[in-house]
């Protein structure tokens, strides 16, 4: 990664080879698998997160109406023990 790294900065490839000891077609094989699979993990994130982000967002109302229909049903049943307390907790 790190001889991919210097040739993308513009370092020589052919000193850069030397240096290393590896060919310069190696070191522009790396460099294009490098810039494919960088170019690939762009195209896939955002085509992703939207998804799981209205996923997330779906459970999340999901799990609030549950909560909300529990209290409102606990609510109830208070009042229905105790009539004046809806009174009482009205302003």
């Amino acid at each position: 990664m790190e001889a991919v790294l210097r040739v993308l900065r513009g370092e020589d490839l052919d000193s850069l080879s030397r240096e290393l000891g590896v060919t310069a077609a190696t070191l522009s094989e790396w460099r294009d698998d490098f810039l494919a699979a960088g170019q690939a993990g762009l195209k896939l994130k955002p085509a992703d997160e939207p998804e799981d982000r209205s996923r997330d967002l779906k459970t999340l109302i999901g799990e609030l109406t549950i909560d909300n229909e529990c209290l409102k049903a606990l609510l109830r049943k208070h009042e229905e023990r105790d009539p004046l307390a809806s009174r009482r907790s009205k302003p």
